[in-house]
Formats: structure tokens, sequence, C-alpha cells
């Protein structure tokens, strides 16, 4: 989530660990909604008694769940039954077809139009990213749908960007011989210096590492760069391309 927020010139504001909890998920729901313009949640929209994502937030926001039609067809269509169920039938009611259904039962306001409330990113997936409250996307938790729904959601975020190009945010790093107490003045000039241009200064120790890690990162990609020669002089140090480029062995290196 945060590479893709950063390859987007999106600022990650905040990120939460919530357990299968309803009472926390409708708190950190209506509490996220409420401060941030774009919310992702990830899991709890299996078909099992603890994947209560859907349910919570549909409390969180005063709304029932709902089968949603779309995404029935499109599960019925798209997903084949499991080895372990080689009976299993879309037609016969049975506990397996209530849990698959289960997954499909979406929050849903009546007072905003189903294509805002369940959006289907990609061809191949029946998985919906279900809306609520216009800016909570409910998305799974296994990694491989997550980052799928997540990258068909670009070109809907990116006419809501600052850049709507989507360019993304710039990072140079710096490797530095120097303790952060020796850089901390210098960085503390260059950071006033650079805020104008959206550009914030960052400085990382690497404990026995024998080298250190000043960051630059901002979306004036040309300005950055101009700044080059001057962090390297001050820093007494090199841009780098990663920043274990350095490293060496040095655990009597511990002076911060």
């Amino acid at each position: 989530m945060a590479k893709f927020c950063f390859s987007m010139g999106m600022t990650l504001k905040r990120v939460e660990v919530i357990g299968d909890d309803e009472a926390e998920i409708v708190e950190a729901a209506r509490r996220m909604s409420d401060n941030y313009d774009f919310v992702v949640t990830s899991g709890g929209i299996g078909p099992t008694h603890d994947d209560i994502t859907y349910q919570s937030i549909a409390k969180a926001f005063g709304l029932k769940l709902k089968l949603h039609d779309v995404a029935f067809a499109k599960m019925k269509q798209l997903s084949k039954p499991h080895r372990s169920q080689p009976n299993f039938s879309w037609d016969v009611p049975s506990p397996a077809l209530t849990a698959k259904m289960r997954m499909v039962e979406l929050p849903i306001d009546e007072s905003r139009p189903d294509k805002d409330q369940a959006l289907f990113v990609k061809d191949d997936l029946w998985v919906p990213i279900s809306v609520v409250n216009g800016n909570v996307h409910i998305l799974p938790g296994v990694p491989r749908l997550f980052e799928a729904l997540l990258d068909g959601l670009k070109p809907l975020l990116l006419p809501r960007l600052t850049d709507p190009e989507g360019k993304g945010i710039f990072r140079l790093l710096f490797s530095t011989p120097l303790a952060e107490s020796a850089v901390a003045p210098f960085l503390t000039e260059l950071a006033h210096k650079v805020e104008p241009h959206g550009i914030k200064v960052g400085s990382y120790p690497r404990w026995g590492k024998g080298h250190n890690t000043v960051t630059l990162v901002g979306r004036d990609q040309a300005y950055m760069e101009s700044l080059i020669p001057e962090v390297e002089k001050l820093v007494q140090g090199r841009r780098v391309m990663t920043e274990d480029e350095d490293d060496v062995s040095d655990e009597k290196d511990k002076d911060q």
C-alpha cells in the first residue's frame, strides 16, 4: 500500500492494524472516513465467521448488508468449486452456498448510485471493491487480489490527484560517513530551505554499517537533483541508489 501511494504521488497519512473486533472496526472506519479522503481496508471479507469487515463497516455507517446481484453473478461465472466440494451446486441451498454468498453481501447505501458502491476493476475477478461513505474502499486481504484490485483503481484515482498524471513522489538517497549529530545543523537549514518546494529532508541511522542515510523526498525532481552537489559536499558523502551500497561492518561506529 505504501509503495502504491508513493508511486501515485499520494501522501500516506496513517496505517492501522485492527483485529476481528467489531467495535474497533466501527470506530476506526468512522474516524478514518472523517479524517481522510481515501481509505483502504484489507481483509476480513471471506466466508467464515471471523470475516466481519463488511458487517462492521455497514454498522459504522448505519447501513444494511445486501446481496449484490452483479457480484454474485460474476462469482458464479468466474469462480470454480473447490476440489473438496465436487457436488457443490449454485442452484441447491447448502451451507457452502450460504458461506459463498456471504462474500457478496455488501454494505449498500440506498441514497447513492450502485455503480459508485461496487467497483469491478478487473474483468477476470469477481471480487468487487466495496466503497462505503464515498471514501472507504474495502479490499480482500489475499496479497495477489489486493494488489490486482488496487492497481485497477489507478484510472479512477488519477483525476483526483494534485498531479493528474500520477507521476508519483521522488526520493533521493545520500550515503554519509558522518554521525547524525554531525549533519543535524546542516539538515535543519536544508529542511527550511526546501520546505516551500514541498520537499522533506530525512536522516536515518544505520547501526554498525559505517554509513548513515540522508533522504530528500518530494515531487519537484529537477529541483531536488539540483541540490545533489550541495548535499553531497555538506554530508561528505554521495548519492546512492540503495541505502546499503556503502555498508561496511563496523561495530565501533556507534556515535549517532
